[in-house]
């Protein structure tokens, strides 16, 4: 007897044929094309076996040639189990109505947790996320990437370091650094302000503590810009026994012109690629390992194209479900050679050397002059060994240790 597959999906009948020599009714219908299996002899005038149901009206033409009996004992397959539960159609809405609810809600923004940062600078975060339509309440379907989200954040915040996005289940974490971290500083606590770097004072705002260096001065890092201790050292005890005076927490933004050198090679000759601003989408349904085109297929093909693919999943609660959106985001690209003069390259490395310095010491702080101290050509590149001046806040918390 041949192997039968998918028995259950097409559903099967066990039939009771009675008569004499009741296993001859079953060689007729194999004879016919019938398959059957499971065949078992009751008793001299009784078998039973198994048959697929779309045989049940050959079989039934069959009998009617013959003088043998049949009945049917039982009904499995998965066209007998929709036909009950279609009995019950209150029970099946009810069933399926709740599983979409808890899919639904399982596939909503419940929470958005972000760490790392001042609350003023997580409020800011927070407003921008909601700009973007990341916010709770929200579909996860219709949220971008969280590659995307963390390259909107840092185009948003140049304050930002890095970003790390990390979807959980309903929630979203947000892990965040900053480029320049503020000390925390016990309130109370005695503290110097200190010089963060070399530097040409320009500008001073003291709030709290005792300048001992003034604008013009040239300050050394490490040296102390604004002491804590509000007497000189040789007048400290005394006046502290008359006055009461105890050190402070020092605070203080004294602003200096600092400097910076950078060297790099600009090359006279480049190629690089350039998004033209032709774009398209594609769009898929995925179950499993098979992915069935929905939307997006008809539309022109570029040859040049970069790809980007946001895949969001259906979640059961905690458990993500074989069931996925594809969107494909297909950009075209245009290849660019560019020939420079030694001018333009010039004009190329000063803007890239003062973009990468601007990042490294923050928007608070602004670049005042450039020079080029030497400048070489070779190779087809020309070479800049560049000084900059800056003014930035070169003010640094330090603690006073007891005992100072």
């Amino acid at each position: 007897m041949k192997q039968i597959q998918a028995k259950w999906l097409k559903g099967y009948v066990r039939i009771q044929v009675t008569g004499y020599y009741p296993e001859l009714f079953f060689d007729l219908c194999v004879r016919n094309g019938v398959r059957v299996w499971s065949i078992r002899k009751i008793n001299q005038t009784t078998c039973t076996g198994d048959v697929f149901l779309q045989d049940i009206s050959l079989i039934r033409r069959l009998r009617k040639k013959t003088r043998y009996k049949l009945s049917f004992s039982k009904r499995i397959g998965a066209p007998f189990a929709f036909r009950r539960i279609g009995k019950k159609k209150p029970l099946l809405t009810a069933l399926i109505c709740s599983l979409i609810l808890i899919i639904y809600l399982s596939n909503l923004i419940w929470n958005i947790e972000i760490t790392g940062v001042r609350p003023e600078v997580q409020k800011k975060i927070q407003q921008t996320l909601s700009n973007e339509g990341i916010y709770r309440g929200r579909l996860k379907f219709l949220v971008d990437s969280p590659d995307q989200i963390q390259k909107k954040l840092l185009e948003e915040h140049p304050e930002l370091l890095w970003v790390g996005v990390q979807p959980q289940g309903t929630s979203y974490h947000l892990e965040v650094v900053e480029k320049t971290q503020v000390p925390q500083q016990e309130v109370g606590k005695a503290s110097n302000i200190i010089a963060s770097k070399d530097g040409v004072i320009v500008d001073m705002y003291v709030e709290k503590g005792r300048p001992l260096v003034e604008i013009n001065d040239f300050v050394r890092k490490g040296q102390t810009l604004v002491a804590g201790k509000l007497t000189a050292k040789e007048d400290e005890e005394s006046e502290e026994q008359k006055n009461g005076s105890p050190p402070v927490a020092a605070k203080a933004e004294i602003y200096a012109n600092t400097w910076y050198e950078s060297n790099l090679s600009v090359p006279l000759e480049t190629s690089y690629e350039v998004l033209t601003g032709e774009e398209s989408n594609k769009y898929y349904l995925g179950i499993s390992s098979l992915r069935i085109p929905i939307w997006g297929f008809f539309q022109k093909k570029y040859e040049d194209h970069q790809i980007e693919t946001n895949k969001h999943s259906l979640q059961l609660f905690q458990w993500e479900l074989p069931i996925y959106w594809i969107k494909e985001e297909i950009y075209q690209l245009e290849y660019v050679e560019e020939k420079r003069t030694v001018e333009q390259a010039r004009q190329v490395g000063l803007h890239q050397a003062k973009e990468e310095l601007q990042q490294m010491i923050g928007r608070d702080a602004k670049i005042i002059d450039q020079k080029i101290l030497h400048e070489s050509l070779e190779n087809g590149k020309v070479n800049l060994h560049l000084y900059f001046t800056v003014e930035e806040n070169i003010a640094k918390i330090q603690g006073i240790l007891q005992g100072d």
